[in-house]
């Protein structure tokens, strides 16, 4: 796909990677609908960089988990950009939950956003993605191959990501590839402090934290390096799977 000229919708665009894709998608051609709840003012910067590259930018609020208000979100970007041809799925949660402390509503708060949002945005996105040979890619995480004993619920989460898409690459096939990036320790939690920061780097076999620009190249590739990749996970995480 030659991303000149397409309009792609990022969620979660107003912080962390979805905002790094939205303004990586701008560089690469594309004008860009930026969705964002809570995160106004990284929405609002975004834009702006956006439209100083020259390309569109339209900012869209929605809470996804409200599944009408996540269904509909594609419609928004269409009647912004007037197409739609790609989807970046990347808006999540990531909350540290130990077992004893989980919630019904704290496992809901994370598996309606986490899961359930990204396959109402994009069955609203279906029709345009198909007229327009377009492309869906979701942001998983290693958190869906590996287990995190202190965050089961993202854990859950993001392994129905990686399930997702593939249900999904086989259900639209062969009009619109759906594949997903799952990254590893490329922006660790804020909180977190730098000892725990200097053993993630240390204990990865490339020896080194990944950063935002690692999940863009990515994603690209997926858009743009090739037309005959679907359903897979491509993983970005330094090796830490295999260490």
């Amino acid at each position: 796909m030659d991303l000149a000229g397409r309009a792609a919708l990022v969620t979660g665009a107003g912080r962390r990677i979805g905002r790094a894709i939205a303004v990586g998608l701008a560089k690469a051609g594309c004008d860009v609908a930026l969705h964002f709840h809570g995160s106004e003012e990284g929405a609002n910067d975004a834009a702006a960089e956006i439209r100083a590259i020259g390309r569109r930018a339209a900012l869209l609020p929605a809470d996804l988990v409200d599944p009408v208000a996540a269904r509909g979100l594609a419609d928004r970007a269409i009647a912004a950009l007037g197409r739609l041809d790609v989807l970046v799925n990347s808006a999540a949660v990531m909350v540290r939950q130990p077992v004893e402390d989980v919630t019904p509503a704290s496992w809901d708060q994370t598996l309606h956003l986490n899961l359930r949002a990204p396959f109402f945005v994009a069955q609203g996105a279906i029709p345009a993605l198909r007229r327009a040979g377009g492309k869906i890619v979701n942001i998983a995480d290693v958190a869906g191959l590996e287990p995190w004993p202190a965050y089961l619920p993202h854990n859950v989460s993001k392994a129905g990501v990686v399930m997702l898409t593939k249900g999904l690459a086989r259900a639209l096939a062969p009009d619109v590839a759906v594949n997903a990036v799952a990254p590893g320790p490329v922006l660790l939690p804020e909180a977190w402090d730098e000892a725990t920061r200097k053993h993630f780097a240390e204990s990865t076999p490339l020896g080194r934290l990944g950063t935002p620009d690692d999940v863009v190249g990515a994603v690209l590739y997926l858009l743009a390096g090739s037309d005959y990749v679907t359903g897979t996970v491509l993983v970005v995480d330094g090796g830490r799977l295999i260490r």
